[in-house]
């Protein structure tokens, strides 16, 4: 099993993916003679799972039935083990695309923290190129080199256990991109600079503060850097809904008094608003925002070395 040459079917060892439905589901490791317990009762890994394909509807104990997917980046942005905040897809779309990523690229990464991001930017630059990622913190360093080994993506990854900060990524002039995701990113700007590339390299810092986005942005000014610029990715939900309108009762139409010549004094042609047949309701879809969203998760900072 890994995150970047997907199989089809569940083997002994694998990390795989359980779908109860779309607001519930969970990571599990498929292992020989293990039971996982659900809601919907139990599931045996050694019948059940392996040697059964990816996507497979399985039936647990007490009838109710689960889907197990293959697991993938943004699968496990929204499952992973948090051992800090995390980066979720809205931002990583961005960042992948707005650091020009592609099959081959080099990428410096500061910190680790639980992997979200680093997962999607090994799979982006796979299978030629390579992550260098930076975690201060020793224990979820040692962690992040065990699910990377456990996902199959260790020879794409090269985790460090220092300070970006005082020590740097470890390479220099390699890089075709660095991103930083510390508290205080202007003071590696530096490091950042020397593990770019000559030229054209891109760098992209994220801060959930505007006062750590307003010194990153003189720390690049100081070292040379151009097109500076500033996002913040905001996403708005809408629920798509059947409502139902009432049809608004406008009267009897003027012409059935004037043109078809009608008695007022009978009183069948005096229509009541309440008698009206072709007052109703009416039933359509409409999207209608969520009363609640989240909003600003942080700021995305961009910049190239000229």
């Amino acid at each position: 099993m890994s995150f970047i040459e997907y199989g089809d079917t569940i083997k002994d060892g694998d990390t795989a993916i359980v779908f109860l439905g779309h607001e519930s589901m969970f990571p599990m490791k498929v292992q020989h003679g293990s039971v996982t317990q659900t809601k919907y009762g139990v599931i045996r890994h050694s019948t059940d799972l392996i040697g059964k394909k990816y996507g497979s509807k399985v039936t647990c104990s007490k009838g109710g039935w689960v889907f197990i997917l293959h697991p993938t980046p943004e699968l496990w942005t929204v499952n992973l083990p948090h051992r800090t905040q995390i980066l979720y897809s809205t931002d990583i779309s961005v960042i992948t695309m707005m650091l020009e990523l592609k099959p081959g690229s080099i990428v410096c990464e500061s910190g680790t923290g639980s992997g979200s991001l680093s997962h999607a930017l090994i799979r982006t630059v796979a299978p030629t190129g390579h992550l260098y990622t930076v975690e201060f913190h020793q224990q979820r360093a040692e962690k992040a080199r065990e699910e990377f080994r456990e996902h199959g993506v260790e020879h794409l990854v090269t985790v460090t256990n220092q300070d970006v900060c005082q020590s740097g990524f470890g390479v220099s002039g390699v890089a075709d991109a660095v991103f930083l995701d510390i508290p205080s990113p202007w003071e590696a700007i530096g490091h950042a600079k020397a593990a770019l590339k000559a030229e054209g390299g891109r760098i992209c810092s994220f801060s959930p503060c505007i006062e750590q986005v307003q010194r990153t942005c003189l720390a690049m000014e100081e070292h040379g850097f151009t097109e500076i610029n500033t996002l913040e990715i905001l996403l708005r939900v809408y629920n798509v809904r059947t409502i139902s309108l009432q049809i608004p009762d406008l009267g009897k139409a003027s012409e059935d008094n004037s043109s078809f010549g009608s008695d007022s004094s009978n009183p069948s042609s005096q229509g009541s608003p309440g008698n009206n047949p072709q007052q109703g309701t009416v039933q359509f879809k409409s999207a209608v925002p969520l009363r609640e969203m989240v909003g600003h998760t942080g700021y995305l900072t961009f910049a190239t070395k000229s």
